[in-house]
């Protein structure tokens, strides 16, 4: 219960806060809506993230305070749950194979990376395999600092893993043919304003749960299945407005590039090649296995790619409900894939790597 208070407790912000939140928001906004008037596939997502980003690499000190980014982490639980049918549901048998392999594939992408940035880059171990681990990058973020690891280096090639997909993915799907270069409307109708209600209050109820019990991504995760049941038992009917959902994917798409805001430029440099390196590896590998389920299962394509992307799990689900592709498909293997690098890189480490200091001498 001390968590939930904690988490939900209120500090007035100061002035120097509310001004870096106007700003990120108004640049991520304009940024989206350019995407989104040129026609870009994932233009609210993407062109916030991009606008956010240049601007963050320029030395704007953006940023989104905690209460923002749990609401619209919310926001975009709901809306993913909103799209729940009984022929989504009707292909979880499919998804103990698939989940399988993705684990698979997070483990051999995870020590292909590592192995690229040890012997292209000369990367210590430790850091190497904190770099390659795909996702959980505040689990990543404590260890390489218990480890002694190279923390900027860690930081540049996770964050440029996570701009890289959530920008290319979207462009490549509707290049190929296999999703729709505009995504059309999720839902038929707008919740009533009872409906509503009843959406926020259980979906913050859920949320609330999932934190207390340590739940990975507990606003998002909370929100969608709580969402996901009022709208699979008929419960509720139609979902959120759409301008409420264009906010989320802004959000979403701010609070990525706003991870540039604490990166210098020559860090951001000296880096960068590793980052493309061993992103390519980690592409390398998972497009391998998204080949294996294609083949083997009836499970659309697009679903396999945004599933096994080696990327952030609220930004994969963003992509997830602005393509249009199914978002239990998605979550049910984004959030084992969290589960296994956050429960397996400790040990990974533990086992294979070196702090710094053994490093140095």
């Amino acid at each position: 219960m001390k968590q939930i208070t904690a988490s939900l407790s209120f500090e007035w912000p100061s002035r120097a806060k509310i001004l870096s939140t106007v700003e990120t928001l108004v640049i991520g906004t304009a940024g989206g809506l350019v995407f989104l008037l040129a026609g870009l596939p994932g233009g609210l997502i993407s062109g916030s993230m991009i606008a956010v980003g240049i601007a963050a690499i320029a030395g704007r000190q953006l940023a989104l305070p905690p209460i923002l980014t749990q609401t619209v982490l919310v926001l975009l639980g709901i809306s993913l749950g909103s799209v729940v049918s009984r022929h989504l549901l009707q292909q979880v048998g499919a998804y103990p194979l698939t989940i399988g392999l993705l684990a698979l594939a997070t483990f051999c992408s995870t020590f292909g990376s590592s192995y690229y940035l040890q012997r292209i880059h000369g990367w210590d171990r430790t850091s190497a395999f904190l770099a390659g681990s795909p996702g959980a990058l505040s689990q990543i973020t404590i260890l390489a600092v218990e480890r002694g690891a190279d923390l900027p280096g860690i930081a540049v090639v996770q964050t440029m893993r996570v701009i890289i997909l959530t920008a290319a993915l979207p462009m490549v799907l509707a290049i190929a043919g296999v999703a729709p270069s505009a995504a059309p409307s999720l839902t038929t109708t707008i919740a009533s304003p009872l409906d509503l209600f009843e959406l926020a209050a259980a979906s913050l109820a859920a949320a609330l749960v999932l934190r207390l019990i340590k739940f990975p991504a507990s606003w998002m995760f909370g929100a969608m299945i709580a969402s996901s049941v009022l709208h699979g038992a008929g419960w509720v009917e139609g979902g959120l407005p759409d301008w409420v959902r264009g906010v989320a994917l802004v959000g979403i798409g701010a609070l990525i590039g706003s991870r540039f805001a604490r990166m210098r430029i020559k860090t951001l440099a000296g880096h960068l090649s590793a980052a493309l390196g061993s992103f390519a590896v980690a592409i390398a590998v998972s497009a391998i296995f998204v080949g294996i389920v294609a083949l083997t299962t009836q499970v659309k394509f697009s679903d396999v790619v945004v599933a096994f992307a080696p990327g952030a799990m609220d930004a994969m689900l963003a992509l997830a409900l602005t393509l249009h592709i199914d978002p239990i498909f998605v979550g049910a293997h984004h959030l084992p894939r969290f589960v296994f690098v956050t429960i397996a890189t400790p040990g990974i480490v533990h086992l294979f790597g070196r702090t710094q200091d053994d490093v140095d001498d």
